[in-house]
């Protein structure tokens, strides 16, 4: 396991890891939490896979799936992307399985990843975009340390003439 806890572990995507993200990212319901309008092919979601291998510099995204400790079973993945080291930043994302949730995972994945960033890469913040309405990755984000620094007014369609907003969030490396 790449980074642990004590209820979850981040580790590199395998190639067995195709059919459950294949699953996850074809989800329609899932989509107005992310930036797709598109589904992924089984073929797609295997080079992306294969190409995890490249470090964060080169593929400037990292992936990372979230398996429980107790009994191994992958339960969601967390994301770094829009990876700048020029500037010291990435935007991140996590996704839990319905079934996963409310049971802390979310937070201590979120918290070994920023423990990651800011001890290992050496980043000096991390952002979220979160909708307005999904309050309880807004609650997980600011437990977790972020800070709202604004609002993308009417940022998300989520229907014809229907936009929402979201929120801009910010994790500053406290140095230590």
């Amino acid at each position: 396991m790449f980074l642990s806890g004590e209820l979850v572990g981040l580790r590199a995507m395998e190639p067995s890891d195709v059919e459950l993200l294949y699953n996850w990212e074809n989800n329609l319901q899932l989509w107005s939490a992310g930036l797709t309008q598109t589904p992924f092919s089984k073929h797609v979601l295997e080079e992306f896979v294969n190409a995890s291998h490249l470090d964060i510099y080169t593929n400037k995204q990292l992936r990372l799936m979230i398996e429980t400790v107790l009994d191994k079973e992958t339960v969601g993945t967390i994301d770094l992307f829009d990876f700048d080291p020029a500037h010291a930043r990435a935007g991140i994302g996590i996704f839990i399985h319905q079934n996963h949730r409310r049971k802390g995972l979310a937070e201590e994945s979120l918290q070994l990843l920023q423990r990651y960033c800011f001890s290992i890469l050496h980043l000096h913040q991390l952002y979220a975009d979160v909708s307005e309405k999904n309050t309880a990755s807004l609650q997980l984000f600011i437990k977790s340390g972020f800070i709202q620094t604004g609002i993308k007014k009417q940022w998300l369609q989520c229907g014809t003439q229907q936009f929402e907003d979201v929120v801009f969030l910010q994790c500053i490396s406290s140095g230590d």
